[in-house]
């Protein structure tokens, strides 16, 4: 009598359990049927648009993507058929002003000993002070007066222009390459898997914002930072910048895949880019704690130049010139400072739009946030129970 009865207990408890199970199977494959729908769909509505666009040529003729690379006027018969062959697998984009005209070419020289792509952001609208340069030929040029690197990036670096590079190097002007090889470099990124990278900064650099960035003399390559002091705590425990899944605005490197992301996460009126460091993880392609590093063996110094709109120094020169006495009251301009409250705008105008994005978004679920993942499936849990 008494197995018959505790057997009699159980079958209760274990048709819960599988009920449960049930609704879990039920809800997990009803998610992942409905992103094969929306993916479907998305797909189908550009397959769409586009036919609809272009519905006036034959199918064959189309060729949906360019690229960066110089064509000939002419060229010798046999190199004709070649037209398509591409040899720069890799690009260096940099915003330069004539002021680093000296460093920019230390740069460049050793990124085309490499095969690299070049194309220079010339903030300063001066293109001629570059014609001396034996390479500067071959560089692509792009002027606008007092634009940022974000600007020209968001414009000129569309992912269908730059889909056959394997990586884009956006750089500072201000960066020394005494001990960088961008041919290391890449074998490196490939190796560890990186979708998005910088090289590690020499600790002697003038500018360090963010410790992660700091080359560890004894690594290759390293993902995480363990900082206990001050108000950044970072351990294992870390999740997130600026302790892991972290690189700064001065030096990144994206993969193809990484670069389409972030150039959507880019935002075409907030041009200084900040904010979008702490985010850029979100483009990682995967875990940003494994996908995201800093490369040590391969490290730059930063000499934290600041030219775009006039220098700290240029602005204290101009200053203590004599000129006419402003009018009682008003106050000499600095464009520095007036670039720095332009950039504090545009951070918390990020922060909100990103804020926004994700309240608006009801079926978007944060990849790194444990929490809000459980309570999302909670609710779906409920949804179709």
């Amino acid at each position: 009598m008494g197995k018959p009865s505790l057997m009699m207990k159980r079958l209760p408890f274990m048709a819960v359990v599988c009920t449960v199970l049930f609704v879990v199977y039920r809800t997990i494959k009803y998610e992942n049927y409905q992103e094969e729908i929306d993916k479907k769909l998305s797909v189908r509505g550009e397959e769409k648009a586009y036919s609809r666009n272009v519905k006036g040529l034959p199918q064959g003729i189309i060729h949906a993507t360019s690229d960066l690379e110089l064509r000939s006027l002419w060229s010798p018969s046999s190199l004709r058929s070649k037209v398509n062959v591409y040899s720069n697998l890799s690009l260096l984009a940099i915003p330069v002003g004539i002021k680093q005209k000296h460093n920019v070419d230390i740069m460049v020289q050793k990124f085309l000993q490499d095969n690299f792509t070049i194309i220079l952001f010339h903030y300063d609208a001066n293109v001629d002070g570059w014609w001396d340069l034996s390479w500067s030929g071959k560089a692509i040029h792009i002027t606008a007066q007092n634009q940022t690197k974000w600007w020209f990036a968001k414009r000129f670096l569309h992912p269908d222009i730059v889909s056959i590079y394997d990586y884009i190097f956006l750089w500072d002007e201000d960066l020394g390459v005494e001990h960088f090889s961008p041919s290391r470099y890449v074998k490196i990124v490939k190796e560890e898997g990186l979708e998005i990278s910088q090289p590690a900064l020499d600790p002697n650099s003038t500018e360090i914002h963010h410790r992660i960035t700091v080359r560890a003399r004894t690594k290759k390559v390293h993902r995480r930072v363990y900082e206990l002091r001050g108000n950044t705590r970072c351990s294992d425990a870390s999740k997130g910048p600026p302790c892991t899944g972290f690189v700064e605005g001065m030096a990144p490197v994206f993969s193809r895949s990484a670069w389409y992301c972030t150039w959507h996460l880019i935002q075409n009126d907030l041009v200084h880019g900040w904010g979008v460091d702490m985010k850029i993880g979100y483009c990682a392609q995967g875990d940003r704690t494994q996908n995201v590093g800093v490369v040590d063996s391969e490290y730059v110094v930063h000499k934290g130049i600041q030219t775009l709109g006039g220098s700290s120094q240029d602005v204290a020169r101009a200053s203590n010139r004599k000129r006419t006495p402003p009018k009682h009251g008003a106050a000499a301009f600095d464009q520095r400072v007036e670039i720095r409250r332009q950039s504090t705008w545009e951070l918390q105008v990020f922060k909100d739009r990103w804020n926004r994005a994700i309240d608006e978004d009801k079926s978007w679920v944060d990849p790194f946030n444990s929490d809000k993942k459980r309570a999302r499936h909670r609710r779906s849990n409920h949804m179709f129970s």
